[in-house]
């Protein structure tokens, strides 16, 4: 397994990396944050302008106000209105305009975060699809749905709301602070000292915000994962009367969260006093200092007044800044996580110089070939074996014995360890994509549908296929008469997941579309096991047919449809132990003799 899915599959749900481990992770995802951002440069830009211009413009209020009181008020005894319009002027003028680039900064900072959102949906649901089936059986497709979903909402979150927060934030506490300073020095340092109280509130507050955070997203994720498999098990459920444990479980959940979510609250709940507290001392020591200057005549009245208004404004988004941290913290980890897939490679690679193969016969050869989806575990070691082309044979063999994993080679799903797999003497490492998968086709146990038609999923096989030959694949594998039963026929809505027909008509739907796809070599994984008698009769006499002249290869229990196989290969620990036409293995003492009389004597 790679790096990219030691630190991103399970380094995610590790609370004890190293040190440069942790490294590793945040520069992987800086990269894919500056791979995101680069596109967006000219705009950022441009925003960052717009944001300090209308900050700018909101902090520029106070001083025009005591300069209209300092000295238009004086000038208005000598009948001069001009500094007091002036400054009137100024106030409406600087009000507008910072209205206006605000909300300007607000519909920029908006494209801005859509547009990486855009992108990085796209990034992750393109490539989690080029990567191989390891990872999909290794990365359980329930995280795979919290990257595209709960973790993007998380990044969402933060470029919405959190960003803006805290650029607005931070930009506006700077320009008060040098205004403050610039009108009166003094007023500036009482504020300055105000700062270490607020630095230890607001340090206080984030780190046990963060560890409740952290507590607050586990409590949740258990509390969901809990939900979803309750309701995607509710057959269990009901079958094994679970209802009343999975009431307690699911309650105690709701406690925990509950527990979490009122700490939370008594955190805010000393943090925003705090606030205000701190806010508030600070505004009476200025106006205390303020006071007597101005009474000493060393501080204009005006001034005085600004110098409030400016110390109260200046604790105005501290608590909005200190919710960012919990925004980033979150955004962060969703980051990474989804870094972590984006950086994780195909384990079946494409090849760097494609062979072509434009019309496949269907010979399949194993030279020597040794697999193991864990090193300490192979479960084909040195195996050969030659089909010819045309030649339909049954994998026979108890389950774990490696007739699932030789077909996943033969379909590219993995690649051998040693040894080479190859089609028409062609290694399938180096064959074009788009020829191996017109040339190899696997039928699994699974028989999923997508949403959409029946029609729309027996063209699967073959998109530009026209209606009448998607018709005659259904009568093919015996599905045709089923299809027209239903409400609108071929243009019936299967459903999510095809809940609309039974597990057996899925089957014969994705019969129909493999078949409609006319592969050189069919691959049939357990793909009769949801079939029942009568509709298994029916594939049979279509597979007679529809095998003639292609190399297929079945993987069944059911030795009735071992049958009409060519030949029939027992294995047991990934090894040939039996290989013979079903007839002669039928009529010897081994393996295969016993499955057959065993299936025999269950029919009597």
């Amino acid at each position: 397994m790679s790096t990219a899915t030691v630190l991103g599959v399970e380094g995610e749900e590790r609370n004890d990396l190293s040190k440069e481990e942790s490294r590793q992770i945040r520069r992987r995802s800086l990269r894919l944050l500056g791979s995101l951002l680069h596109p967006l440069r000219l705009r950022l830009v441009l925003t960052a302008i717009v944001v300090v211009v209308s900050t700018a413009g909101q902090v520029a209020g106070p001083a025009i106000i005591a300069f209209g009181i300092d000295n238009g008020i004086t000038a208005l005894h000598s009948q001069n209105w001009l500094p007091v319009a002036a400054a009137g002027v100024a106030y409406l003028f600087t009000g507008i305009i910072g209205a206006v680039l605000i909300s300007w900064y607000t519909v920029l900072s908006a494209r801005i975060s859509q547009a990486i959102l855009i992108d990085l949906r796209k990034r992750v649901f393109l490539h989690t699809q080029k990567l191989s089936l390891e990872f999909h059986e290794s990365y359980t497709s329930g995280r795979i749905i919290s990257r595209q979903t709960s973790d993007l909402d998380s990044i969402r979150e933060l470029l919405d709301s959190g960003i803006n927060q805290l650029v607005q934030g931070f930009l506006y506490m700077l320009f008060i602070a040098i205004a403050l300073f610039w009108l009166d020095w003094l007023s500036g340092v009482v504020l300055l000292c105000s700062l270490v109280p607020l630095y230890l509130l607001t340090r206080w507050f984030q780190k046990r915000s963060q560890a409740l955070f952290r507590i607050s997203r586990v409590a949740s994720a258990k509390l969901i994962v809990h939900f979803v498999e309750t309701m995607t098990g509710i057959r269990a459920v009901k079958a094994f009367r679970k209802e009343k444990r999975n009431e307690k479980e699911f309650g105690g959940l709701v406690e925990d969260y509950r527990d979490v979510n009122a700490r939370v609250i008594q955190l805010f709940g000393i943090f925003d006093p705090g606030l205000v507290m701190i806010g508030n001392v600070t505004v009476g020591v200025v106006l205390l200092v303020g006071g007597f200057r101005v009474a000493n005549g060393q501080l204009a009245i005006g001034v005085l007044l600004a110098a409030l208004l400016y110390t109260r404004r200046f604790f105005d988004p501290m608590e909005e800044m200190a919710m960012f941290y919990n925004s980033y913290q979150s955004a962060a980890a969703a980051l990474e996580k989804i870094s972590g897939v984006l950086e994780e490679e195909p384990s079946v690679p494409d090849p760097v110089k494609p062979v072509d193969l434009w019309t496949a016969e269907g010979h399949v050869r194993f030279d020597d070939v040794t697999f193991a989806y864990k090193r300490d575990r192979v479960i084909l070691p040195e195996f050969s074996l030659d089909i010819p082309a045309g030649q339909t044979i049954a994998l026979v063999g108890s389950t774990g014995a490696g007739k699932s994993t030789l077909a996943k080679l033969i379909s590219r799903f993995y690649d051998p360890s040693e040894g080479s797999v190859t089609l028409d003497d062609v290694d399938l490492r180096d064959m074009h994509p788009k020829d191996l998968r017109r040339a190899i086709v696997m039928v699994t146990q699974e028989a999923y549908l997508f949403s959409g038609s029946v029609a729309d999923n027996i063209a699967l096989g073959k998109p530009e296929a026209t209606r009448e030959e998607v018709v005659e694949a259904a009568k093919a594998v015996g599905a045709h008469e089923f299809i027209t039963g239903l409400p609108n026929g071929y243009d019936t809505d299967v459903n999510k997941r095809g809940g609309r027909v039974s597990a057996g008509q899925r089957q014969l739907i994705s019969f129909a579309r493999a078949f409609l796809a006319n592969p050189a070599v069919l691959i049939l994984d357990e793909a009769t096991s949801s079939l029942d008698i009568p509709s298994e009769r029916l594939v049979q006499e279509a597979l007679q047919t529809l095998l003639a002249d292609r190399t297929a290869v079945i993987i069944a229990h059911r030795l009735s449809t071992v049958a009409i196989a060519d030949r029939v290969l027992v294995m047991e620990h990934g090894t040939v132990v039996e290989d013979g036409s079903p007839d002669q293995l039928i009529a010897g003492t081994g393996r295969f003799a016993q499955l057959h009389a065993a299936w025999r004597d269950s029919l009597v």
